[in-house]
């Protein structure tokens, strides 16, 4: 016996991650870090969370194999001070303080390594396919 969702399966699921209906709230909220570890399965926060409050972003649909398989998010994050981004997440909540803690990480994505100035942003379009 083998398991499968069909391409009709991955576009609900992937448009049940935004609306009023889920009980699970939205992830859309974009943070960066700072650090050089990288993100795990068992990760439950960036890699050195940046000062910057994280950004509520855009949810919608995109279509990268088949019609409606990725939820992307989109938002910019503005710099606070001098820095270098070595990571950024999703989160399903803003969070709190400084670095900005809470909420449940969705997505992350390591590998970036972009020095900033303070005042310099990034905007960023994170998506994360159903396959």
């Amino acid at each position: 016996m083998s398991s499968l969702v069909p391409n009709v399966g991955k576009a609900i699921i992937s448009g049940r991650m935004f609306g009023s209906s889920p009980t699970q709230a939205e992830p859309h909220y974009l943070g960066w870090g700072t650090g050089a570890g990288a993100g795990a399965s068992s990760s439950t926060d960036l890699s050195t969370p940046a000062t910057e409050a994280r950004v509520s972003g855009t949810s919608s649909q995109f279509t990268t194999t088949n019609v409606n398989d990725t939820h992307q998010i989109t938002g910019t994050i503005t710099a606070n001070a001098a820095k270098t981004i070595t990571n950024v997440a999703v989160f399903d909540a803003a969070g709190t303080g400084s670095p900005p803690s809470g909420g449940v990480l969705y997505a992350i994505f390591d590998g970036l390594s972009q020095a900033l100035n303070n005042g310099d942003s990034i905007a960023f379009t994170a998506r994360i396919q159903f396959t």
